[in-house]
């Protein structure tokens, strides 16, 4: 498995910060990478077990996730379980660390393991820094949203 981790700091209360990540299925309001998301019908709306469907801003590509780990404004963990995007498997964790009462360090680790067997495998180190700079994106469209109530997402 190959890992990618990123940090941003967000200048908020960690309430504030956890509750944009915690609603689970309208990431796309600040993930600049989705076209749309949504809870999936079988699905509660967060915690354990919550699933959703992110369809990317290319319009062709989705992903279906569920949160495997959650620790009240500590920490979400989500399986990127399927879809259409080139990965065997991933998991994402979000860590939410607040030192201050005004601002909060979220980290987001991925590991992953690309699909085509030796092929994907040589991919990896190209895949990185794609995968870094959308997951930077993504934390740093957070930090807009939170602090700024700046939204990104496409969907209507």
């Amino acid at each position: 498995m190959a890992k990618v981790t990123v940090k941003k700091t967000v200048k908020a209360p960690l309430e504030q910060v956890w509750a944009s990540w915690d609603d689970f299925g309208n990431i796309y309001r600040f993930n600049p990478n989705l076209r749309s998301s949504r809870l999936l019908p079988e699905s509660k709306a967060s915690g354990i077990g919550a699933l959703r469907q992110c369809d990317m801003a290319d319009g062709k590509n989705y992903i279906r996730e569920k949160i495997i780990g959650y620790r009240d404004q500590k920490e979400i963990v989500i399986d990127i379980y399927e879809g259409t995007m080139p990965l065997k498997s991933a998991v994402a964790t979000l860590s939410f660390l607040s030192p201050g009462s005004e601002h909060v360090v979220v980290k987001m680790e991925m590991d992953f393991k690309p699909k085509f067997g030796l092929l994907g495998a040589l991919m990896i180190p190209m895949m990185k820094p794609k995968f870094r700079q959308m997951l930077q994106a993504l934390l740093d469209s957070n930090a807009a949203y939170v602090e700024k109530g700046k939204t990104v997402g496409l969907a209507t």
